[in-house]
């Protein structure tokens, strides 16, 4: 997966169908297809013209919004965040998955929120609660610890100095075209498919972590 310009969509480590029966064929191929390869188009345009940013990555574009040419701040703030935001979600899905996390992750999860069940129910509650369009997320916050939070449209919690373990993307064309307008169904059948391996690592990677 590269990480600097010129981005390119690279193929999905499972099958589009694979998710099958909590996340459709249709809305994985669009979704990967169309959604994330717009973004990625996107920021690709942009940069094309200032071959100064080429040699950054997605992470430093991100962090560095507010030192980039004032005309350029929101369309790269919305492209890199939405191309980092999807491949952080499609990284971390798997089926057949781990019910539940293992190994230091879920020993950090049950110190911070008493139980595998009272995490999912406050991950569940932030997911609901995001009006429109954008992510839940389980990061590591400045302090080490994990927390719960939720982000709008395509914002990451990267400028907030949080690092991230896991993401539920909530736009609607994530689950719309399987679940309608019952996103709460949506994310009940999105812990089905965690891959709480892939999780494991990223948590394990926010304490050596640099950008």
């Amino acid at each position: 997966m590269n990480q600097q310009y010129k981005f390119i969509n690279t193929p999905l480590p499972y099958a589009y169908d694979a998710m099958e029966p909590y996340i459709d064929e249709k809305t994985m191929r669009l979704h990967h297809n169309r959604h994330l390869q717009t973004y990625i188009d996107n920021l690709n345009n942009i940069l094309c013209r200032y071959p100064l940013l080429q040699s950054w990555t997605l992470e430093q574009l991100i962090l560095n919004v507010p030192s980039l040419p004032e005309d350029i701040q929101t369309p790269v703030k919305h492209n890199a965040g939405g191309v980092f935001n999807h491949r952080f979600y499609f990284s971390n899905l798997a089926n057949p998955a781990s019910p539940h996390p293992e190994g230091a992750l879920c020993e950090a999860i049950e110190k911070e929120f008493s139980s595998y069940k009272a995490f999912r129910n406050c991950l569940k509650e932030a997911a609901s609660s995001v009006f429109g369009s954008g992510y839940a997320w389980l990061v590591v916050n400045a302090t080490g610890k994990l927390c719960i939070t939720t982000t709008r449209n395509q914002d990451t919690p990267l400028p907030l100095g949080m690092l991230p373990v896991l993401n539920i993307d909530v736009w609607e064309h994530a689950y719309y075209l399987k679940h309608y307008n019952l996103r709460a169904d949506y994310i009940d059948d999105w812990f089905h498919v965690i891959n709480w391996k892939q999780a494991g690592k990223n948590y394990a990677d926010c304490f050596r972590m640099a950008y």
